[in-house]
């Protein structure tokens, strides 16, 4: 098990405080390090490679200490909090479908982006006074961009063709892919056989979301689109887009960057990236309908603007783990308002497909409760 931490503070890499930390059984010590109480940095000797000494069994690890290791534990604020945010970013999906005939999907994303971004640069210099990390690199926070905007061009393109609901679901699959990626890309992000079964687990119910729907006639097809599997396929495509994002915020010099900052990016090279995109595409029709107003202006202030930067300093205050798994709350608000605000049908075998998805995942994020539960 995880012993404490050897005094405060045995050493300063960088200007940044490291602690020792005892482990007897490594794979327990890294299942607690790797949760939210510590944040590991890339040098040669972090935990867990390599320990840099061994006694009695014992092992040693030079682990970094959070600047914030205070950070709290899930309280009723912050469930109120991001229930609201749920809420906010499960009706995102609907409000881009139900404006899509007044204003054309990818000029909504590309058009958002594009206003949220400067008032997020205004708030953050201005209001907030966050501090930038100058270093980080043109590349990475292109690569950053170009997840971001690959997520919702696929979203965009994807719901010409199939629900809102299913693009909902679809679109939190990107755990699923962050992992994998990880996985491979990081030691240290190795996932355990138990994880692997959930990964299996995942694929096996996106199989059943795509294959079940079409073989007992249960599709958004009798919503007008034949071409329903082709916006599924592109709903996934958007999951795995962000799951890319996620793996470019751990691997790369994103990883260093204030919320804000990486937010910044993300907004700002998807207004850079997604607005040609639409030009192009064909996709620039605007009718100033009160609808297509109510859209934009909803996703510009309260999804693009307000909820992400509630979510930077969510992210900021509580354990970042205990967030996320909150925010699978998400598709489960999308489905319910497709269903009442667009009168939209799903089937019991897509939803069935779902509901093994989102297990696998779980298995996927929080393998050590079931290792619990399986020893118990």
């Amino acid at each position: 098990m995880l012993q404490a931490a050897v005094g405060s503070v045995s050493l300063l890499l960088d200007g940044k405080p490291y602690v020792t930390v005892r482990c007897d059984d490594l794979s327990a010590g890294h299942n607690a390090l790797s949760a939210e109480d510590f944040a590991p940095k890339r040098y040669p000797f972090y935990f867990p490679r390599r320990p840099i000494d061994s006694i009695s069994g014992a092992s040693f690890f030079f682990v970094r200490v959070m600047p914030d290791s205070s950070r709290r534990p899930i309280d009723g604020y912050a469930l109120i909090t991001c229930l609201v945010l749920c809420i906010i970013w499960g009706l995102q999906q609907v409000a881009i479908k139900a404006a899509g005939s007044d204003v054309s999907p990818m000029l909504q994303v590309s058009v958002r982006s594009g206003v949220a971004a400067l008032l997020l640069l205004i708030t953050a210099k201005f209001v907030l006074h966050e501090k930038w990390n100058p270093k980080l690199r043109w590349r990475d926070g292109f690569l950053l961009a170009l997840g971001f905007a690959g997520e919702f061009f696929f979203v965009a393109e994807g719901l010409r063709f199939t629900s809102a609901a299913h693009m909902s679901v679809l679109l939190y699959t990107a755990p699923l892919f962050a992992a994998v990626g990880l996985a491979i890309k990081l030691p240290e992000e190795r996932l355990s056989v138990i994880q692997w079964g959930g990964v299996l687990l995942a694929f096996l119910g996106i199989g059943a979301a795509f294959l079940l729907p079409a073989l007992m006639s249960h599709s958004p097809a009798a919503e007008g689109s034949e071409l329903w599997w082709w916006g599924d396929i592109l709903g996934l495509c958007s999951g795995i887009s962000w799951g890319f994002t996620i793996i470019v915020m751990r691997v790369t010099t994103v990883s260093e960057a204030a919320p804000t900052q990486m937010l910044f990016w993300q907004l700002a090279g998807g207004f850079v990236l997604l607005f040609p995109c639409a030009l192009l595409t064909g996709q620039n029709h605007f009718e100033g309908t009160a609808i297509g107003w109510t859209s934009l202006l909803f996703q510009i202030f309260i999804v693009s603007f307000a909820s992400y930067l509630v979510w930077c300093r969510l992210i900021k205050i509580y354990l970042a783990a205990r967030l996320g798994i909150l925010v699978f709350m998400t598709p489960i608000f999308g489905v319910i308002l497709s269903v009442l605000l667009l009168g939209e049908s799903v089937g019991l075998p897509f939803v069935a497909g779902s509901l093994v998805v989102f297990c696998g995942i779980m298995v996927v994020q929080r393998p050590h409760f079931f290792q619990r539960r399986r020893s118990s």
